[in-house]
């Protein structure tokens, strides 16, 4: 009997992944989650003698030990326990026995290697069996990413691709995302921007007792998606120039940026901006099987004194002064949140958690943000971990708008243009459509509880009660806002103003507007107006200065006037972004002293559709048809279509499109071979370099092959 040994394993790939929703995943180990068992099927080179038990070990990360809980040694019974490593024996033929192992609900997750020897044998007989590797569960009760809904863990966890939303309030644009968790080598890259993270590096065996905890490493995610503080993932770029690198509207997904950055080894990716810090993010925790989701906040503040508001300083054309403005509101901005329990915080805080990879502030020492529970965050309990001042003042600021005249004075300037913090979004449930979450963060604008939130807020922000909100807040550079000054609104001038747009902004063409002024007041009165124009960022830093006018208009008793404004396309096509955005402002100064500042952000529009010609199944080629359009007024001859899909092509597909003129429209066919069945989703983009992408995409339903 001495010499009894196991002699193979076999993993029971198919049975296991199906059990534990992994079959997806291409690892040459078998993954499986946590919480749930597992079965092996163990050749021995003879029979188990009835006396005997097989006693397994099972360890991750550098010093396994039993007392960090990186270790265990266990033997198989005939129950199973619940908070602990089990082993039950199944049934034995022979020289084959069948065994189920379970881990602890809160077990370690990570890469974990299984060996077994018999118990008639010495320690140093163990043999190793292989590795496997251990997930987060959401489909165990016991765990604490646990998410009940089955139609959300579909969605959550293993949709793997997405949709992002972006552009402006009042015209917000779709764009999908390849997520791609289940492409070759993802899983490994995930586990490795663990390993590569400076808690690791410092002491990685602490580091990795500590990967029970979804808390901690989300955390450590949220930082090393963003290269400020190591040698992370992606490189955020906002200046509008990406020499040297990808423009972050290139991107079509996750998958490319996470093998370069791994074949690369390690070297930060260039460029992103929220949406592809967000998309990588969703990728790796929605990979180590955290229910995520991508979420975009229109006019976004980004609050960098902590006084709950957005200070923007501009001149007497509206005009943004940039050396004065330290805050800003993005005209969107996007992050995650993923769902698990507060342990931490209590039971009323759990479920969805806001994280956020874009490098913005430092959270203790380190770029990155949350988990901030977004509970918390709608009750204004602020002094929660983690992050919860920033995540609240991102949906919640006043936006302040102040007129800095030349003799270095300021006065507030009435604006009602912009409200923080509007329309939340994120991709619906088995859908495409958009569902707005604004009131999971926050109570109905204007409503009484919401401003008992926000007096809330400020109380535990400023550590005053609100009765003395003299607190003065210190601005950097010196100049001190009164809380006062912020939660009392200006007086409404006597006027008031809109802009109009007259046809759709479509690029290439003339924009045609119309600024719209109100006299409210049953007496005359004379405005300046004074107007201008820039090419814009998302996060709103002008670019370039487009359009700079002046008007004297006089407005009869409760008269309304049009001012008419065309901005001809050679006077943006120089200067307009890759986000296609263009900000009007026009500050109405009234000859008695009021004034008034009317903001217009303009997204360009352009064209692109993609039909499929036929049934999609796995294996069969079908024919996609896409029909583009050059936008431009002139020929271009060196346009290409990038084409991309998880389960639907092989890496990225590159087509040349014959040159095309002046507005003309062309259609394109490519075939297309599905390898995988349910909802993919076909990205096309239009590549050129005379205008911007144009992007586009199709969910194909793919069947399976009969």
């Amino acid at each position: 009997m001495a010499g009894i040994r196991v002699t193979e394993v076999d993993w029971q790939w198919l049975r296991n992944g199906v059990a534990h929703h992994t079959q997806e995943y291409p690892s040459p180990e078998l993954v499986v989650r946590r919480g749930q068992m597992f079965t092996l099927v163990l050749e021995l080179n003879c029979p188990l003698d009835n006396r005997e038990t097989l006693i397994f070990t099972v360890e991750t990360g550098p010093q396994a030990s039993e007392a960090l809980h990186t270790k265990a040694v266990f033997q198989t019974t005939e129950l199973e326990v619940g908070d602990a490593w089990t082993a039950v024996k199944e049934a034995q033929m022979e020289n084959t026995v069948t065994v189920s192992l379970t881990s602890p609900p809160d077990a370690i997750i990570g890469r974990y290697l299984l060996s077994a020897r018999v118990s008639s044998r010495r320690k140093h007989s163990n043999r190793k069996l292989g590795e496997f590797v251990l997930l987060f569960n959401p489909w165990c009760p016991e765990d604490d990413v646990f998410l009940a809904s089955e139609e959300e863990r579909q969605e959550y966890v293993l949709n793997d691709n997405g949709i992002i939303f972006r552009g402006v309030e009042k015209h917000i644009q779709a764009q999908g995302w390849n997520f791609g968790q289940f492409e070759e080598d993802i899983l490994n890259i995930c586990l490795s921007i663990l390993d590569r993270s400076p808690s690791h590096q410092d002491d990685p065996a602490t580091d990795v007792s500590c990967r029970h905890d979804p808390i901690y490493v989300t955390r450590i995610i949220s930082a090393m998606v963003n290269s400020n503080n190591d040698r992370g993932v992606v490189q955020g770029q906002w200046q509008g120039k990406y020499g040297g690198g990808t423009s972050p509207l290139h991107w079509r997904g996750s998958v490319a940026i996470l093998h370069k950055w791994f074949k690369g080894r390690f070297k930060p990716v260039k460029y992103g901006q929220c949406w592809v810090f967000a998309g990588v993010m969703c990728t790796v925790l929605r990979c180590l099987g955290i229910a995520t989701r991508v979420v975009s906040n229109f006019n976004s503040a980004h609050d960098t004194d902590r006084n709950l508001s957005v200070d923007k300083y501009v001149d007497s054309f509206g005009r943004t002064l940039e050396d004065l403005t330290e805050d800003s509101m993005w005209n969107f901005h996007v992050w995650n949140e993923s769902w698990f329990a507060r342990q931490d915080l209590g039971p009323s805080y759990n479920g969805w958690q806001v994280l956020d990879a874009t490098p913005q502030e430092e959270s203790e020492g380190v770029f990155r943000c949350g988990p901030a529970s977004v509970t918390a965050i709608r009750e204004g309990d602020v002094h929660l971990a983690h992050d919860g001042p920033f995540v609240f003042a991102e949906v919640n600021a006043d936006y302040v708008t102040w007129l800095w005249n030349e003799d270095e004075s300021r006065e507030r300037v009435y604006s009602d243009t912009k409200k923080v913090g509007r329309c939340i979004s994120t991709k619906a449930v088995g859908s495409d459509s958009r569902v707005d979450i604004t009131g999971l963060y926050k109570y109905p604008e204007g409503s009484r509880k919401e401003r008992q939130v926000y007096r809330k807020a400020v109380r535990k922000l400023f550590s005053v009660e609100a009765s003395r909100r003299r607190a003065r807040v210190r601005r950097i550079g010196g100049r001190g806002v009164w809380r006062d000054d912020l939660l009392e609104p200006t007086t409404k001038p006597s006027i008031t103003g809109k802009f109009k747009v007259l046809e759709p902004p479509v690029l290439g063409h003339d924009l045609k507007l119309a600024l719209c002024l109100t006299n409210l007041t049953s007496r005359a009165q004379r405005i300046r107006v004074n107007l201008s124009g820039a090419t814009i960022l998302y996060t709103r830093r002008p670019v370039a200065e487009i359009l700079h006018e002046s008007h004297t208009v006089r407005l009869g008793p409760e008269e309304e006037k049009k001012i008419p404004i065309k901005i001809s396309y050679s006077q943006y096509k120089e200067d307009l972004t890759e986000d296609k955005k263009i900000l009007l402002a026009a500050m109405c100064l009234v000859t008695k002293g009021d004034k008034l500042l009317v903001e217009k952000d303009i997204t360009l529009e352009d064209f692109i559709t993609i039909k499929v010609l036929g049934p999609a199944v796995v294996g069969v080629a079908v024919v996609v048809e896409v029909m583009v359009v050059n936008p431009l007024l002139e020929r271009v001859e060196d346009c290409v279509l990038m084409v991309e899909g998880s389960g639907l092509l092989q890496g990225q597909l590159s087509i040349d499109v014959r040159s095309l003129e002046p507005q003309e429209r062309a259609v394109v066919q490519f075939n297309i071979t599905p390898s995988k069945s349910g909802p993919r989703q076909l990205q096309v983009d239009l590549v050129s370099s005379h205008f911007s992408d144009i992007k586009g995409f199709v969910i194909i339903h793919v069947a399976t092959a009969k």
